[in-house]
């Protein structure tokens, strides 16, 4: 490949890793649970995606043990595998979490209440 072509790789990911990144940043300041769960995951996909790209992908590469002077590094592929586990498991934690605070507080706005509504004082 062409020195000008590997560097517009490198500027699509680096791109496509930024919007994903800003896209879970902005559901994350909505004031909704659902946005924010959706934030949080796509966040987790950004920094998969990063770990995987520094890791570099090489084509009919050996994993570790060969004759060929290039050789695959899969611990980035074993930190990408146990993130999306992980991520799983706290994306259904989140949920359960954000359904309880919908059950308790009778909407599903962050902070309990809905816009435009008064906060209650202490008598």
């Amino acid at each position: 490949m062409s020195l000008l072509a590997n560097v517009s790789m490198e500027f699509l990911v680096a791109t496509g890793i930024g919007w994903v990144t800003a896209c879970g940043v902005y559901l994350m300041l909505r004031g909704r649970s659902f946005p924010v769960v959706l934030g949080l995951t796509l966040l987790g996909y950004a920094v998969n995606i990063f770990i995987f790209v520094m890791g570099r992908l090489w084509s009919g590469a050996p994993p570790i043990l060969g004759q060929g002077a290039v050789q695959a590094d899969p611990l980035p592929q074993a930190l990408v595998l146990t993130a999306i586990v992980i991520g799983f498991a706290t994306t259904g934690f989140v949920i359960e979490l954000a359904l309880r605070s919908r059950a308790e507080a009778g909407t599903d706005h962050v902070d309990g209440r809905e816009p435009g509504e008064r906060p209650e004082r202490d008598a």
